[in-house]
């Protein structure tokens, strides 16, 4: 049995200098994925550090915004009463993910940073470039009904598993870090990288760097947002496909548009070629259809995954005839 040190901190500077004081240190918010890694020893830190009592308010802001702290959970921001007036869509989207018991635990900071659901990166038997760099990944020649059809490389195709994640990231939502270089801010769309050769380093964090909240501009059309979760059974399931969406209609025509996609791409996917299509264009479905093609022109499809383009292709025009419709 491998040793392993376990401190709560009361501070986000005293978690910062407790990570730094052991080489491969884990922050923990509610385990909800970092145990179930540990058991299942892909995950091995020698330090776990306590950081459930830091960040948990959820405020607005001057600006007319929202600020989270990371520490929030799942079910207090799905219930908080301006997500639901203001972010709709983020309420559905957490709505949409786990279960209520997970939802209880599971922590806003460490949503974001929750790492593939694929199957073969669980499986230690298994070759998987995102677990043991430079051994291979069995996926793209495997079962791979559930990866990648947007920004997968040669050497991973796994998909990003928040639901959350993907209304932030249509939402502009800007993620704020404390760390031994200081403070950032980085919108949430930069922070998780794309896999190219190195899909083992997943975000754009630095060594001991801490989620400390989540910042929400103002955004006055998401108030007519959602989020559509196609999945295999009605609950407790991770997205084939899933569109965040908000849309600003205005005598019939697109003024503006959020658009963000899940279940595709190893990370939540910012639909900005369908965005830019969408913008003056009629709100009608022909528009819709080609902006949904217009994102999903460069997807690639694997031996079992080939469905979700045209899944997505119909989604993303469901989804926004939905909401023009509302704004007629």
């Amino acid at each position: 049995m491998k040793p392993i040190t376990y401190a709560r901190a009361s501070s986000v500077p005293e978690a910062i200098r407790m990570a730094g004081k052991t080489a491969g240190a884990k922050y923990l918010g509610g385990g909800t994925n970092l145990i179930d890694l540990m058991r299942e020893a892909v995950e091995r830190p020698e330090a776990l550090v306590d950081v459930t009592a830091l960040a948990t308010d959820i405020e607005a802001t001057r600006a007319g915004g929202l600020f989270v702290g990371a520490a929030a959970k799942n079910t207090a921001l799905a219930g908080n009463r301006i997500v639901r007036e203001r972010y709709p869509l983020l309420a559905r989207a957490i709505l949409g993910g786990g279960s209520a018991q997970i939802r209880n635990m599971a922590t806003v900071g460490g949503n974001i940073l929750q790492r593939t659901r694929c199957t073969y990166f669980y499986d230690d038997a298994a070759h998987c470039n995102k677990r043991a760099p430079g051994t291979g990944c069995d996926a793209i020649d495997g079962f791979n009904r559930m990866h990648a059809v947007l920004g997968g490389s040669p050497a991973c195709v796994a998909t990003h598993p928040s639901d959350m994640c993907v209304a932030l990231v249509a939402l502009d939502a800007v993620v704020h870090t404390d760390g031994p270089d200081g403070t950032r801010s980085i919108p949430l769309v930069d922070l998780h990288r794309l896999p190219g050769a190195r899909p083992d380093v997943e975000t754009e964090l630095r060594p001991c760097e801490l989620i400390t909240g989540v910042e929400l501009p103002p955004l006055p059309f998401a108030t007519r947002s959602t989020y559509r979760k196609v999945r295999d059974r009605a609950s407790y399931a991770f997205a084939l496909v899933s569109v965040a969406a908000a849309i600003d209609v205005a005598d019939g025509a697109v003024g503006d548009v959020r658009l963000a996609l899940g279940g595709v791409a190893p990370k939540p996917w910012r639909a900005w070629k369908a965005e830019e299509a969408l913008r003056g264009q009629p709100a009608t479905e022909a528009s819709f259809r080609a902006a949904a093609d217009a994102e999903l022109a460069g997807a690639t499809a694997l031996r079992d995954n080939g469905f979700k383009i045209e899944l997505a292709r119909r989604t993303v025009a469901a989804v926004l005839a939905e909401l023009a419709g509302e704004q007629a």
